[in-house]
């Protein structure tokens, strides 16, 4: 029988300290060559088992195996020159130092798929991927190649697609496209942000998901979300576009954000991933905020497509407060399965 209200993580998880530098997004690793193969997967049985003993149903590798959800993706790609960087403004809040595209961009090889294979190697439950998607990877580049925020979103696309389709193979059940760039060029999104994640997808059997949230809890964003007025209405202008995409669930930012729920009603329809848990704070939520928040969404989703989640990575936090999170989110939705078994 199909679980109610299905819980899965929106990204990441918190590092091991003796991996990676905790709290920090971009954590240089601190192991070498085979020790290092070896611990990013120790790190992901962690990663698993932390979920699995907080009661995550749909299990992610935390991220456990990159050090950034969009350039590790990246620095596998040919055409990417990481020693020529440029400072570029972030989805126009913060300047960044990045790499520059200098020719055509191409896979070589797998990146991910092999760490998706050991995941499923070490669990029965569904596994979720997630890849950066088009818009949000160039808007982490600088390009002298193309000289076209599309054209290069369309060749990341189809080298995404690539990735994918070897992911499905191994044995995802759900692949992920992180998109926070969705929340911030509206015209640019449905014009062709959505065709480009759609080509992305494109031949997959597997569950698909778009992640479009507020940022992770670093200052850079939360100073942001301060500008952003009483209600957060970014998702008004892309939401009607992407309830017709092919895209199956879409991910969002719900606990403790200023999005009115009711924005969720313009996507109707699809399965929807509601971001209960806050990751810009390290105060652990009640189950019954978490109750709540879900109560609320449940006016716009149907109950079948409900599933609560995290509102974004949780890189920056401490395990400790991961982990804490992570228990509140299954106790919090334990309390609504039980309302809605009644």
């Amino acid at each position: 029988m199909k679980k109610l209200l299905p819980i899965s993580i929106a990204g990441s998880l918190p590092k091991p300290s003796w991996l990676a530098q905790p709290e920090t997004l971009w954590s240089p690793w601190k192991l070498h060559d085979e020790e290092l193969v070896e611990g990013k997967q120790d790190a992901l049985r962690l990663a698993l088992q932390d979920q699995q003993h907080a009661g995550i149903d749909i299990i992610s590798d935390g991220e456990q195996t990159r050090q950034h959800f969009v350039t590790t993706f990246i620095e596998h790609l040919s055409g990417v020159d990481f020693e020529n960087r440029k400072t570029v403004k972030i989805r126009d809040r913060y300047d960044a130092s990045v790499p520059t595209v200098v020719d055509a961009v191409a896979r070589k090889k797998p990146v991910f798929v092999n760490d998706a294979r050991f995941l499923r190697q070490q669990t029965q439950q569904p596994i979720k991927w997630a890849l950066p998607g088009p818009m949000t990877m160039i808007d982490t580049l600088y390009d002298n190649h193309y000289k076209s925020r599309e054209k290069l979103a369309w060749e990341f696309a189809k080298i995404l697609n690539q990735e994918a389709k070897e992911l499905e193979a191994a044995g995802v059940d759900i692949i992920q496209f992180d998109e926070p760039a969705f929340n911030v060029f509206f015209d640019e999104v449905n014009d062709w942000g959505i065709a480009a994640l759609e080509q992305a997808i494109d031949g997959l059997k597997c569950q698909t998901a778009v992640h479009i949230c507020y940022g992770y809890g670093i200052k850079a964003n939360t100073d942001w979300k301060k500008t952003l007025g009483a209600e957060w209405r970014q998702y008004e202008a892309i939401f009607p576009k992407l309830q017709s995409s092919n895209i199956d669930m879409i991910s969002l930012e719900c606990h403790n954000s200023r999005v009115p729920m009711d924005l969720i009603e313009l996507i109707r329809g699809k399965k929807v991933m509601v971001g209960s848990i806050d990751v810009a704070t390290n105060a652990i939520e009640t189950p019954e905020e978490i109750a709540n928040t879900l109560r609320k969404a449940l006016k716009f989703v149907d109950a079948d497509k409900l599933y609560p989640c995290t509102n974004c990575g949780m890189a920056p936090l401490s395990r400790s407060v991961a982990t804490a999170k992570l228990k509140a989110l299954y106790a919090g939705t334990e309390i609504l399965r039980r309302e809605l078994s009644a």
